[in-house]
């Protein structure tokens, strides 16, 4: 049976291969378990049916791709679109947690229409690589920014709008050696380096009594608070059109970057880097999305972890069923997820943003007319507070700067389209 689904043997793989690969992949990003029900308590919503939505809706992902699109390719709700759900919807622009699980619903939906009529292709390719590089270092010093917030390191000031906290108490102090420590493991290929971190400063927080012991095992946390509380009448208002493009946009390149890294990495594209059944991993993506967004969860997406099963072998759908397995288990350890502290997941978000910041080695810095665009994307986003004001930003400095430097040819039309409307939103909201 489980040939007939996954044609193990056709890719060259075996079940004990598959299995160790979704083992694999599950302790690198498990870490999702810890952060995301935190983040969006912060919004408002309950920890506990935050927690089981992830969990979840980790799982229908992780299905969804196994069985549908046979990809050894793991999903979650991702890192910097919670963050952008919380600190940017919710907390900054006011709207209601409801409202914000609505425009994750409907970004859902658009994302599985694109997939379905072919137009995603078009839209990656009409957007130019140095702007797809800059939403990513922009939301990567945006998790940067957050992760410091959290964990007290910098604090805010009446005259200088941030300064250095008091790095001497136990929270910041713990952060900053989770970072060190998950540097340290990762340096030695230890994969599971983020959830070990998170783990060691639980551990040292309940000896230093800074948190409650509540056990590590329960029956699973109710979806009651979170499940279909979707506000959709508000996530139709004007404002929260830019807030959906924003969910999208985002989503729409993380995907599709993950894909191609996970592809190449199992050998899966061929040589001329075509993609087979693209659709319907995109299909699945966007599925989980929606169910997720149903739970009481921000965005679900593909994760780059999955390079971490794939380096030991997975190679088809079968590991992407083994992680979403391990997720489903994780319900059972709820106790344990309330008692990680904000600051033991700080050095986890900081280790995203570093991934994340990578990018910036690939801007051609001698070009101005890419550099302006990629600095203005990486300042706004963190200093704006959010990743929406980021990517309009940035839109409009590419184009204003390829226009004054006598480079129209660079700008596309779809460009030209997203720059006016961006301009609009500005002038009109």
């Amino acid at each position: 049976m489980l040939e007939k689904l996954f044609k193990i043997r056709e890719l060259g793989s075996n079940v004990r291969t598959e299995v160790i690969a979704g083992i694999t992949t599950f302790v690198t990003m498990v870490y999702i378990v810890f952060v995301n029900p935190a983040m969006l308590a912060e919004a408002g919503i309950d920890q506990g049916a935050a927690f089981a939505a992830t969990c979840i809706a980790a799982a229908i992902g992780c299905f969804i791709m196994g069985f549908w699109a046979n990809y050894p390719l793991a999903l979650a709700p991702g890192m910097g679109l919670n963050a952008f759900f919380t600190y940017g919807v919710v907390l900054g622009m006011g709207h209601t947690w409801q409202a914000a699980l609505a425009a994750v619903f409907f970004s859902g939906c658009l994302f599985l229409l694109l997939s379905l009529f072919k137009v995603r292709e078009w839209i990656i390719n009409a957007i130019p690589n140095v702007l797809k590089l800059a939403i990513a270092t922009g939301i990567g010093a945006f998790l940067a920014l957050i992760a410091l917030k959290n964990a007290g390191i910098i604090v805010a000031s009446p005259a200088t709008l941030v300064q250095l906290g008091d790095i001497t108490q136990a929270g910041p102090l713990l952060a900053i050696v989770s970072f060190f420590f998950i540097a340290a493991l990762l340096y030695r290929d230890i994969k599971s380096g983020v959830l070990l971190s998170i783990l060691l400063v639980t551990a040292i927080a309940l000896g230093l009594g800074l948190v409650q012991y509540n056990g590590l095992v329960d029956t699973p946390p109710s979806l009651a608070p979170t499940f279909m509380q979707l506000d959709f009448a508000a996530a139709l208002e004007l404002s929260m059109l830019s807030v959906i493009f924003a969910f999208l946009f985002v989503d729409l390149f993380d995907t599709s970057g993950t894909l191609v890294a996970v592809s190449q990495k199992a050998g899966i594209s061929d040589h001329n880097g075509h993609i087979p059944r693209l659709g319907r991993a995109l299909s699945a993506d966007s599925t989980a999305t929606i169910a997720g967004a149903t739970l009481g969860t921000s965005t679900t997406t593909s994760y780059i972890e999955s390079v971490a099963g794939v380096s030991v072998g997975g190679r088809t759908g079968l590991t992407a069923v083994v992680v979403g397995c391990c997720f489903l288990m994780m319900l059972f350890f709820a106790p344990l997820a309330a008692m990680v502290p904000p600051y033991a997941t700080a050095g986890a978000i900081l280790y995203v943003a570093v991934l994340m910041l990578q990018n910036l080695k690939l801007i051609d810095w001698d070009d101005m007319t890419e550099a302006v665009p990629v600095c203005t994307v990486l300042l706004m986003t963190p200093l704006t507070f959010s990743i929406a004001h980021g990517i309009s930003l940035g839109f409009i400095a590419y184009t204003a700067v390829k226009l004054l430097c006598g480079k129209r040819h660079d700008i596309s039309m779809s460009v030209w389209i997203l720059t006016s409307l961006f301009i609009l939103k500005f002038a009109l909201l």
